[in-house]
């Protein structure tokens, strides 16, 4: 059976907001519905989401296609980017590739992304060690951390690389039997499912 990981699509940027407390644009919201209405989405048994409220708003869109309630797991928010706080797109653009090049070290007091591939590698093993194998299941999370479990996964070195297209809202599929990756990242209203 499959795991998917979705990122959160397009999301409304204030500067003056705190960016876990971001929320869905209006193209964010139309594309979390329009994935919500596939047959994948339907298909699915469990879905465990950031607390960050643009993944959980993501989390329950898809959700209702479903049928089912999301939860939340500690350890699957976006790398803390605390330290700096809102940085405008091209810096902050900068700042994500040198997170990348430099995993083990900080960027100007970031989580380092060694430390965030630990957390949120942790976090979705937690969940899988009590989830039912034949249940398909979807975690619903962040861009960073998805390309740092995508990274793991892969059995790959941390790299920007391996980082989902502009915009969010993809998603990659693994098998649940041996964590192996099935599908690169797509978008998550055009999947087709495990045919792809």
């Amino acid at each position: 059976m499959f795991a998917l990981y979705i990122t959160h699509p397009q999301v409304r940027i204030e500067a003056n907001v705190p960016v876990p407390e971001w929320q869905l644009s209006d193209i964010g919201l139309e594309r979390a519905r329009r994935a919500s209405l596939t047959p994948w989405a339907k298909s699915l048994r469990r879905i465990v989401s950031s607390s960050e409220t643009k993944a959980l708003d993501t989390a329950k869109i898809i959700a209702r296609g479903a049928g089912i309630q999301p939860e939340t797991a500690d350890g699957m928010h976006e790398n803390d980017r605390s330290a700096t706080g809102f940085l405008p797109p091209e810096q902050f653009e900068r700042a994500a590739d040198w997170f990348f090049a430099h995993p083990m070290a900080s960027y100007k007091g970031w989580e380092t992304a060694a430390d965030a591939q630990a957390r949120v590698v942790a976090a979705i093993e937690a969940v899988l060690s009590r989830h039912d194998p034949a249940a398909p299941i979807a975690f619903v999370g962040h861009g960073a951390v998805g390309t740092l479990l995508k990274c793991h996964l892969s059995r790959e070195i941390i790299t920007r690389r391996e980082d989902q297209p502009a915009g969010g809202g993809n998603l990659f599929c693994f098998s649940l039997a041996d964590r192996r990756l099935t599908c690169d990242w797509t978008a998550m209203e055009t999947w087709q499912g495990m045919t792809q």
